[in-house]
């Protein structure tokens, strides 16, 4: 039997091995379980890769960067990122993939109906570095929020907002159980030419989108990124 899954922390909430469960359902694949590794170090990982039967997993907060050091090598793809976010195992040694950025730039390209835009990304973790890669290759201009570098929340004004019509969430706040947390942007100055992509998927509606919709903006979460790249991490995992 293969095994698969994901590696993660809290991450109870994940639709993931609900979604390749079905998959394999669907798809009458016998020969395949997907299950959740929910840790509380990176070093955990060590005695999860010492299982024979596990091919694969994918990684999620907060060990997209983490885990590159447990690994033997990475794609040309990951190691530009600088994160992996699904790793396969290929003759006894351990490979690092990105399949974030894969996902996000089929979801996001719909929503740009070819016209130049700027980005504003919010957060700076694993997630926002394939955004990020992905923004570059696109040619679109952004600008990262921290918390405590750069331009941080309580920096933004009317003119940045007005200025940057595509703002991403990167950052887990707004994710179930908290549903009740969103980033600190000003949100009085959306508008509805305004896209808010975030990168959660459950709840499907965050605090964020919830705001965006008030002003008209249109809105995506990140079910359909999330999909996407399960597929490709599954292609991955199946390559010969």
């Amino acid at each position: 039997m293969r095994e698969f899954g994901l590696v993660g922390r809290n991450i109870s909430y994940s639709f993931s091995e609900g979604y390749f469960s079905q998959m394999f359902l669907e798809e009458t694949i016998t020969d395949a379980t997907y299950s959740v590794f929910d840790i509380n170090e990176i070093s955990e990982i060590i005695k999860i890769k010492q299982n024979k039967n596990l091919q694969g997993f994918n990684v999620t907060i907060p060990f997209k960067e983490k885990i590159i050091p447990f690994l033997d090598n990475l794609s040309a793809e990951a190691k530009e990122i600088g994160a992996v976010n699904c790793v396969r195992k290929i003759d006894e040694k351990w490979i690092g993939y990105n399949t974030d950025a894969y996902g996000f730039e089929k979801s996001l390209l719909p929503l740009l109906k070819n016209k130049e835009i700027n980005a504003l990304l919010l957060g700076n973790g694993g997630a926002a570095k394939a955004i990020k890669y992905v923004l570059q290759k696109l040619n679109i201009s952004f600008t990262s929020v921290q918390r405590n570098q750069g331009l941080t929340y309580s920096e933004l004004t009317e003119k940045h907002i007005l200025n940057h019509l595509l703002i991403i969430n990167c950052t887990p706040l707004g994710t179930f159980p908290n549903v009740h947390e969103k980033p600190e942007i000003p949100y009085q100055y959306l508008t509805n030419q305004h896209i808010l992509f975030d990168l959660i998927y459950n709840p499907e509606k965050t605090q964020f989108l919830e705001m965006g919709q008030r002003k008209g903006a249109t809105l995506k979460n990140g079910l359909e990124m999330l999909v996407l790249q399960a597929e490709k991490s599954w292609e991955i995992w199946n390559e010969f």
